[in-house]
């Protein structure tokens, strides 16, 4: 029975609140905010408090998605369903995050009919601000504190409190002195 709540939930996500004004839009858009929160918190696996999903936010089911405090998904942004979300996670517009990538080992058979990698998840910790643009590849793991630039094609794991740019991404500091 709770799987079928679930999935009502989804569906007046997926037709009506993720197509409402963003939540800056001027008088109405901490309304509108507050309506995608209400709609949200029952598909997600767990969704904590003051949650932020923008609109046109794209989760797939988002049955297994984690998002925790204070923590937000971007407008037009794009995740996977079972990707976790620590607290106080700031996401620019436009973030598109893969869990799955295509086959391309052998040359003798084309691309395409060569199928996907196996799923892997995207994990992003506490006190982690994404830019915009941002695109992440399969298996993502962002430490704790760490900053990621606008633009930016993360292809690598780095250490906590780390700021991250450029394509493919490279450690521009840490934020540790």
């Amino acid at each position: 029975m709770i799987k079928v709540h679930r999935y009502f939930f989804l569906f007046f996500y997926l037709t009506i609140f993720r197509y409402l004004p963003a939540s800056s839009a001027p008088y109405i858009g901490p309304f509108f905010r507050w309506l995608r929160y209400l709609c949200c918190k029952p598909i997600f696996k767990s969704c904590g408090k003051n949650v932020n999903i923008e609109r046109m936010a794209f989760f797939g089911s988002g049955l297994n998605l984690v998002i925790d405090d204070n923590s937000g998904l971007g407008i037009n942004c794009v995740v996977p369903s079972d990707i976790i979300i620590g607290k106080n996670v700031m996401m620019g517009p436009n973030v598109h995050i893969f869990s799955t990538n295509h086959q391309f080992d052998n040359i003798d058979i084309p691309m395409i009919e060569q199928g996907n990698t196996s799923k892997k998840q995207c994990i992003i910790e506490d006190d982690v601000w994404i830019g915009r643009q941002v695109i992440f590849t399969p298996g993502r793991h962002v430490k704790k504190g760490s900053i990621i630039g606008a633009g930016t094609v993360l292809c690598r794991n780095f250490d906590e409190y780390s700021i991250i740019g450029g394509n493919p991404s490279v450690l521009i500091r840490s934020r540790k002195k």
